[in-house]
């Protein structure tokens, strides 16, 4: 069935529709990621967006119910340039045609890809539709021009958690695939791995929180307590946590303000470590100002430099926005940057236990030079007990 992939400044793409017939429109951006597609279409902070893959060949290793980041695929399209035509990997449960149908999520395939990257880069990231229903690619640019712009949006409320939850530890244990000299017992599927003891109560809010992320906190000695992003700050101190947790999520961080105004309550009271849409409300909270990337960052090779160590990693991204740094207060010190453009990555109190960086510690795709920051996280709950 033909489909068509239309932008708001005019350009066309035609391609063959695979997954859900229909049409659907959001933010068309690129995802550089080399594997991590399932991660990728089930992250919340992709909400709203209509993601494009750069790697060639997509749905070569299935789907299967482990690697998702919530409960369901949360971008609006998907547009790659070969669906595989099989479907090779022994933890497999589905194939991705099956699953986008199932979830009804259009996606396009027979796209030049790089030339839809270069022009997104070129031009920037915009309003698009996918479509195997619209006739022409008059009405189709129509439809892409009168949808909604994600400056403004609040995804936030449609992502977050209905009532608080705690992580199970059930769920959390960390997975492996033991080599024939390692004596665990588990199937030819894997075995699960013991967790460490719980030193740490911490409250996290759900933004749009990817599930490796609360795994990797139960990892790292957390004992997590989920809650909507609603949650006033009033209720978060009367549970007394040891830390707080702000978690990743999707659409404009100028748009939350009524999570700026409960987050500003708890700076000072109790540590505080946040990624991604976390550290861009931070940014709000502190009296600093957001602003649109061109293109975003979206990938797993984005260059980190840390400021005190001169250190660089490579790290697993997925935003939109960053902070402007030339509207941070005095007390609120920017610690890393991105080499690629510049902007910031991380900022630090320096008068509160408050930290946070803009990229995924938890890498789900992506590497994981940066997990370090979960462990920096419970040193300072130590050190300001």
């Amino acid at each position: 069935m033909r489909a068509l992939l239309a932008l708001e400044d005019g350009r066309t793409f035609e391609g063959t529709a695979f997954g859900a017939s229909g049409t659907a429109t959001g933010e068309a951006c690129f995802n550089t990621s080399m594997t991590g597609y399932q991660e990728v279409l089930t992250d919340p902070s992709y909400r709203g967006q209509i993601v494009a893959m750069t790697v060639p060949q997509i749905g070569n290793y299935g789907i299967n119910h482990l690697d998702d980041e919530s409960s369901q695929p949360q971008v609006r399209g998907f547009v790659i340039e070969e669906l595989s035509p099989v479907v090779s990997n022994w933890r497999s449960e589905q194939d991705l045609d099956s699953y986008l149908k199932q979830w009804n999520i259009p996606g396009i395939q027979g796209v030049d890809t790089r030339a839809l990257t270069k022009h997104l880069r070129t031009r920037g990231a915009m309003r698009a539709v996918i479509t195997s229903q619209v006739a022409t690619e008059a009405e189709a640019v129509r439809l892409a021009q009168e949808s909604p712009t994600m400056e403004g949006s609040d995804y936030v409320k449609e992502v977050t958690a209905t009532a608080a939850y705690k992580v199970e530890d059930s769920l959390a244990a960390p997975w492996t695939i033991p080599s024939p000299s390692q004596k665990l017992e588990g199937g030819p599927e894997g075995v699960f791995l013991p967790l460490p003891e719980a030193k740490h109560r911490i409250v996290a809010f759900d933004f749009g929180v990817k599930r490796n992320i609360l795994r990797c906190l139960r990892q790292s000695g957390f004992e997590v307590q989920v809650v909507p992003a609603t949650t006033s700050a009033e209720d978060v101190l009367r549970m007394n946590p040891d830390g707080i947790f702000l978690s990743n999520g999707p659409g404009d961080p100028a748009a939350l303000g009524y999570i700026h105004q409960e987050v500003k309550q708890l700076i000072g009271k109790k540590p505080i470590f946040a990624i991604c849409l976390g550290h861009q409300i931070l940014g709000h909270v502190c009296g600093g100002r957001t602003f649109k990337l061109k293109f975003g960052h979206r990938g797993g090779n984005q260059p980190v430099k840390d400021l005190r160590s001169g250190k660089v990693a490579i790290t697993s991204q997925n935003h939109g926005f960053a902070v402007d740094p030339s509207s941070l207060p005095g007390n609120v010190q920017v610690t890393h940057i991105n080499l690629n453009d510049g902007t910031v990555e991380g900022i630090r109190y320096t008068d509160h236990p408050v930290f946070s960086v803009q990229y995924h510690p938890e890498a789900a795709p992506g590497p994981n030079d940066a997990r370090y920051f979960f462990a920096e996280f419970a040193k300072l709950i130590e050190e300001t007990r």
